[in-house]
């Protein structure tokens, strides 16, 4: 039943409809107790009368609201009253970005600084084992601010249809091969009906990345059966032939993401921010300014990366004649520990870098990042990381910028017994970055041939 201007779910009271679809209505409206505007969205009767549903939106709107990113809406509240249940959000000034792609396509640098944060959000919920499942422009807002925020996390809901590739599909669970999602936007593994996870919103991500860079959807038929059947077949029309201008790496970023197999695209929603990072810096900028905005050089960055990557790779080797015992690792958040929060940047690259590479490396388990994540800014005792994780060794680092200086430390501990395998401490000049890599070369661990 549609609310009216003063009527009250609760302490909320409603002001006015903002839109109604298949999916329930949403209203602005006034929380009596703390005197400020919000954003209440009613669920639709055949999920309300739906027990397992509505189990399954309790259960998730309890595990998004322990979420605090600012690329994700804010969920305040649930309620119920009279049998009609409800969920309170952050109410937002704006337009989603599908109202803005109907204009016309982003830009390029538009369209990365677009993924990165959509990446960052979905890399906290990962996190939190939260998987959104319904990636799409309708589910993207851009505030009148600048911000870009992740609606509807994990819940399922949408204010309007547009069309049918933008129908929302959703099978219950209890059938055999559940699937849920937009057809357009879905993952082959959500087309399937299989059990999705983290990589499943990087496809989905992937797809919204090709429309705001083309202006076209990456995969779309004359029917639901046509779209369903390219995204488990096709790969889209090449970025590059479409007439948008985007950088080859960005077109590499986007085809890895919207890969048919689960295990070749990113690792993690991590990971491809950080890639998608890797492009901005300097775009559009002169070489000084972007210097000075990130605090330390990209090339520098790639040269440290470099250095800690072939030590651990050789270390690697070389212990794996005398310590056969070692065959799986956490590489735990590298610690920023000066202070300077550009130098986040640098941290996180380091450990994302070092978790691709050893990666490759035959019989050895590395922990993917959506695992040691909340293990970030905390210090663990690595015996406890050992057996939550299930990993013989683990790897932690620090970062830390003084002034011209960059000091870069990493320790390996043998997770049954805290015992030191291996440390390494440098502190160089942010102009003498390459000499790292000289060193690690001198001390005989860079070289993974080494026998």
């Amino acid at each position: 039943m549609p609310l009216s201007s003063g009527d009250c779910l609760g302490p909320y009271e409603i002001l006015a409809p903002i839109g109604a679809g298949g999916m329930g209505e949403v209203y602005r409206a006034r929380d009596t107790r703390l005197d400020r505007e919000v954003a209440v969205k009613v669920l639709p009767e055949h999920l309300a009368n739906d027990p397992q549903a509505l189990a399954r939106f309790e259960h998730e709107a309890k595990a998004v609201a322990a979420l605090s990113h600012p690329n994700i809406l804010v969920l305040f509240d649930v309620g119920a009253r009279e049998g009609m249940h409800y969920a309170v959000t952050e109410l937002l000034e704006g337009e989603t970005l599908r109202d803005r792609l109907s204009r016309s396509p982003l830009s390029w640098r538009n369209t990365i600084e677009l993924g990165v944060a959509l990446a960052e959000g979905l890399a906290a919920a990962h996190g939190k084992d939260i998987v959104h499942r319904d990636i799409k422009p309708a589910n993207i807002f851009l505030t009148t601010g600048g911000q870009i925020k992740i609606l509807d996390f994990g819940l399922a809901w949408r204010q309007r249809k547009t069309s049918p590739e933008d129908e929302t599909v959703t099978v219950s669970e209890a059938q055999a091969g559940a699937m849920s999602g937009t057809i357009g936007y879905m993952s082959p593994e959500q087309v399937r009906g299989e059990k999705v996870g983290p990589s499943s919103d990087i496809f989905s991500l992937g797809c919204v990345l090709y429309e705001s860079v083309t202006g076209r959807r990456a995969f779309a038929g004359k029917s639901a059966g046509d779209t369903m059947a390219a995204i488990l077949k096709e790969d889209p029309t090449p970025i590059s032939d479409t007439g948008r201008p985007a950088p080859a790496e960005l077109e590499r970023v986007i085809e890895r993401c919207l890969a048919k197999n689960r295990a070749q695209r990113f690792h993690s929603a991590h990971d491809l921010a950080f890639a998608l990072k890797g492009m901005l810096s300097g775009v559009g900028e002169k070489p000084a300014a972007a210097t000075a905005q990130r605090g330390v050089r990209p090339g520098m960055f790639l040269a440290i990366a470099a250095a800690l990557i072939l030590a651990a790779a050789g270390l690697f080797y070389w212990r794996s004649r005398a310590a056969k015992g070692i065959d799986s690792i956490a590489i735990l958040p590298f610690a920023n520990t000066g202070g300077n929060p550009d130098t986040d940047y640098l941290s996180d690259g380091i450990t994302e870098s070092l978790m691709d590479s050893l990666s490759e490396l035959p019989n050895l388990k590395v922990m993917s990042s959506s695992a040691v994540s909340r293990y970030k800014g905390k210090q663990p005792d690595v015996r406890s990381v050992g057996r939550e994780l299930g990993v013989r060794a683990v790897l932690t680092g620090r970062i830390t910028q003084r002034g011209d200086n960059l000091i870069v430390s990493a320790e390996l501990v043998d997770a049954a017994d805290n015992r030191h395998l291996w440390g390494e401490r440098y502190d160089r000049k942010l102009a003498d970055a390459l000499a790292v890599i000289r060193s690690w070369t001198r001390c005989g661990c860079a070289s993974p041939t080494r026998r």
